[in-house]
């Protein structure tokens, strides 16, 4: 998944955000019943936004770690020194901190508009036929189950696929800055985001920049169906077991609930397609005359594998399971905190 939107998205806090805006929000809790106000389009975008922002932040020194453990051989791994001191773990961030906003404006829409979709097309549908077949045609006799596992995996699945064609192109960039060893060096091609597009555009055209998109694909689209299904699932169960007699949660056990949901489901995910993010790292990060044989991703596999053990296909899967926890425990409350606040204030809403 996506290290920005995660889910990366990420990176990836579409889940409630879609089931926010695609219907009236509730209070996402177990037994509650108090309805908040729907949330409109630009609030759940500057939420995400600000939400988007914050994983970037606190991701991203060890998004360029396992960049670097990805991009270099097994012990021959370099010291944070020979790419420039502390500050070189903040490399490419820009990249991934501009388009922040915007990757989590696709997430939430695609999300949105998919899951209303679902529910118009698949779930009525399925209800209507399912009256039709009972004694009398009687609808609320012949009421079907809430999949909302189901419809979180093939509407997240959906938002990823979307989401890719601002990630690839992102991702490309940052991970050519974070391979570089500092200005003066051999292979400092690149002063930073903007100077990469416009020396990539002028040398390989507009498609360059999108070198990967097959293997983003095959990463984004499994990543984000897992990681929102399991999120719905998994905070689902923190609410039960944190309700009172009467069905309530508090807040703090909500968003206590939300952070534990969102990261153990980021870091899940990663587990299930971490080989599909080195494949995507190698690919990206290529001289820019391999042939392009070579980058096909069975070819840049079996290469791997043959050159280094299967082992190396999660090379650097232990950082960005360190990174993956906090990142997503940090999205999701910081998500439905803003939100909560935007919707009470009206900031945002409709007039």
């Amino acid at each position: 998944m996506s290290d920005s939107a995660t889910i990366q998205a990420g990176e990836a806090d579409a889940s409630t955000a879609a089931s926010t805006s695609a219907s009236s929000a509730s209070a996402d809790t177990a037994g509650t019943t108090a309805q908040t106000p729907v949330a409109t389009a630009l609030q759940d975008l500057i939420a995400g936004g600000v939400a988007g922002s914050a994983s970037v932040i606190v991701g991203h020194p060890f998004d360029t770690y396992k960049v670097r453990l990805q991009t270099s051989k097994p012990g021959c791994t370099e010291s944070t020194r020979a790419f420039g001191g502390f500050s070189s773990l903040f490399r490419g961030m820009a990249a991934p901190l501009s388009c922040a906003a915007v990757v989590n404006a696709i997430v939430f829409s695609s999300f949105g508009e998919s899951s209303r979709l679902w529910d118009e097309r698949v779930e009525r549908r399925a209800a209507v036929l399912a009256a039709e077949n009972t004694e009398g045609g009687d609808a609320s006799a012949a009421a079907l189950p809430h999949d909302s596992f189901t419809k979180s995996f093939c509407c997240g699945s959906f938002a990823g696929f979307a989401q890719s064609v601002v990630i690839c192109p992102m991702e490309h960039i940052k991970c050519r800055l974070q391979v570089q060893h500092g200005m003066g060096s051999a292979d400092a091609l690149y002063r930073g985001p903007f100077d990469a597009v416009h020396k990539i555009v002028s040398s390989h055209g507009f498609s360059g920049l999108y070198r990967g998109m097959c293997v983003t694909w095959w990463r984004e689209v499994p990543a984000f169906g897992l990681y929102f299904s399991t999120y719905d699932y998994i905070k689902d169960m923190g609410n039960q077991l944190f309700a009172d007699g009467k069905g309530d949660v508090k807040d703090w056990h909500a968003w206590g609930a939300s952070a534990f949901a969102g990261g153990t489901s980021g870091c899940f995910t990663w587990l299930i397609i971490y080989p599909f993010d080195i494949i995507k790292t190698r690919i990206q990060t290529a001289p820019w005359h391999t042939p392009q044989a070579d980058l096909k991703i069975v070819n840049i596999t079996r290469a791997l594998i043959r050159e280094n053990g299967w082992r190396f296909m999660f090379r650097g899967l232990g950082v960005t399971l360190v990174r993956a926890f906090p990142v997503n425990a940090t999205v999701f409350p910081v998500y439905e905190f803003t939100l909560d606040h935007l919707v009470s204030s009206g900031i945002g809403g409709r007039d």
